[in-house]
């Protein structure tokens, strides 16, 4: 998985929220803190057939077209670090904390699905598969017609309309806020390889779901079974100053009125700048953390996050006249707002699209498309046409 979105590995990680202009629409567990699992009263529940199939599912169809969701541009590109590649365009993950499900793109281009168990108040199976549909509905975001999103970009900005051609289907997804917030903690001036190994780590504190696909899948654990794991436990896995980080977090939620879901939950509700004030007054998260909780789990689709790779971009199509300088916490807030009057209220999801086309397999995948295209070489040279010598 190498297209996984660098913006969460770089080092003194800034970003700024911008409001909009116009209101919008694995490694192994130690033998101690496996003595601290606990296990929940509700037990996994197989709601299609007994065995996890690996051979032939039946898929079910999600009525997504590809340019509604491609799932390769989608699950490796950084938004979340559970799913799984478990077989060809297929993923894996988590929904609605206790639903295990596979997608896959299936030939016509269509989005199926496949949940291999679920747990649920239900005591029928058919309620039980109605719930896991909507969660996973939620997770993906499908309120938002991306299609209709993106025909506002590609009017507003020539450079999104010649890249949407190729990259369609980018999705931003719905996480739950709380895996969200402790995924990127993981993240911060980080590497790809150890983010993924403690978010398995804190992952597999939760209770166990399936294995598909040789990836063991969990619950994302409960604010109650994170809060028992010590930072030595977390240092001892490989977190290093994390681990404090993630402690503390844990410590500040559980504190908060009605409980840390729910004051996560609340900040869908309110303006940008304050869901990011109130992010970043918790230990490890900064403002582009904050903003990539924001962006990819409290429905804050302007959020920003701003590092090097997006200032490129911003200072290459959208603030031309700032290339060469330095970025800096001023100039955060001013790529931001020109994210913001470009694009408007999904702004954050252009910027996904952009950040994904600057990514090394994404980019070697452009460059030999604009190869083949007749308008490369006019491109090229600048705009002037020039006959190739025989």
């Amino acid at each position: 998985m190498q297209s996984v979105r660098t913006l969460s590995i770089m080092k003194k990680p800034t970003i700024m929220a911008s409001t909009p202009s116009t209101p919008p629409s694995p490694q192994s567990l130690p033998s101690k803190t496996t003595s601290l699992r606990t296990l929940s009263s509700k037990k996994p529940r197989n709601i299609l057939t007994n065995p996890i199939p690996e051979e032939d599912p039946k898929w079910v169809p999600l009525n997504l077209s590809k340019s509604e969701l491609y799932l390769p541009l989608t699950f490796p590109t950084g938004q979340t670090f559970r799913w799984k590649q478990t077989g060809p365009i297929q993923y894996t993950g988590v929904v609605g904390r206790s639903h295990l499900v596979s997608l896959k793109q299936l030939d016509n281009g269509d989005v199926g699905y496949y949940f291999h168990c679920t747990t649920s108040d239900s005591d029928s199976e058919s309620e039980s598969a109605a719930d896991a549909r909507v969660a996973l509905l939620d997770f993906l975001n499908v309120g938002i017609s991306l299609t209709e999103v993106w025909e506002s970009f590609k009017a507003s900005d020539k450079r999104f309309a010649e890249l949407a051609i190729h990259l369609e289907g980018a999705r931003v997804l719905r996480q739950d806020p709380i895996e969200c917030l402790i995924q990127f903690i993981c993240s911060s001036n980080n590497n790809i390889k150890r983010i993924t190994m403690m978010v398995d780590f804190i992952s597999s504190l939760g209770n166990y779901l399936g294995a598909v696909g040789g990836f063991k899948f969990y619950e994302f654990p409960s604010l109650e079974r994170l809060a028992m794991v010590s930072e030595q436990e977390l240092r001892a896995a490989g977190f290093g100053y994390r681990a404090k980080y993630i402690v503390g977090t844990v410590e500040a939620l559980k504190s908060k009125p009605g409980g840390g879901m729910e004051w996560l939950a609340a900040l869908r509700k309110v303006d940008l700048p304050e869901a990011i004030v109130s992010l970043c007054s918790l230990p490890g998260v900064g403002p582009k953390v904050a903003a990539c909780i924001a962006l990819f789990s409290l429905d804050q689709h302007h959020a920003i996050p701003v590092d090097t790779h997006v200032w490129k971009i911003a200072t290459r199509y959208l603030l031309p006249e700032l290339a060469g300088t330095s970025l800096t916490p001023k100039l955060c807030n001013h790529v931001a707002d020109a994210f913001v009057r470009t694009y408007g209220k999904y702004a954050g999801w252009a910027q996904t699209l952009l950040f994904i086309a600057e990514l090394p397999s994404q980019k070697a995948l452009l460059n030999s498309t604009e190869e083949k295209s007749p308008n490369s070489r006019k491109r090229k040279l600048g705009g002037i046409t020039k006959v190739p010598k025989e």
